[in-house]
């Protein structure tokens, strides 16, 4: 199940603070700040979905990411290839050195990011 705008936004104030109670979260929003019952509602809705649990300390509930920000990332990338090119890495590829206008430092950076992958997982068999 994916995230909706404000639940990834809830998710990355998480990751970035590690484990954060419900005040932790609220105040690094900006003004004006969101009400708290939008916040513990949002925080159910994520729990449920299996993105963030929590550990109760005291009266307050602490939250912690169940799912790093690199599986998150991954995850959804994989959907856009999925869903925007065919499950084609490789069309992806070609849209992504094309409509980003890459320099040519910036290719050569990416095919050596792709030639050490490609050594890894050679070693890996």
């Amino acid at each position: 199940m994916k995230l909706s705008k404000s639940e990834e936004q809830v998710m990355h104030y998480i990751w970035k603070l590690d484990k954060a109670t419900m005040k932790d979260i609220i105040d690094l929003y900006a003004e004006p700040k969101p009400a708290m019952t939008t916040i513990a509602t949002l925080l159910k809705r994520m729990k449920d979905k299996g993105y963030i649990d929590y550990s109760t300390i005291g009266k307050a509930r602490e939250y912690f990411p169940t799912v790093s920000r690199t599986e998150y990332f991954a995850s959804h990338f994989r959907g856009i290839i999925k869903n925007f090119f065919g499950d084609s890495a490789a069309q992806f590829a070609s849209f992504f050195t094309e409509a980003t206008d890459l320099s040519e430092e910036e290719l050569t950076e990416l095919r050596a990011a792709i030639d050490k992958e490609i050594t890894r997982k050679k070693r890996k068999k």
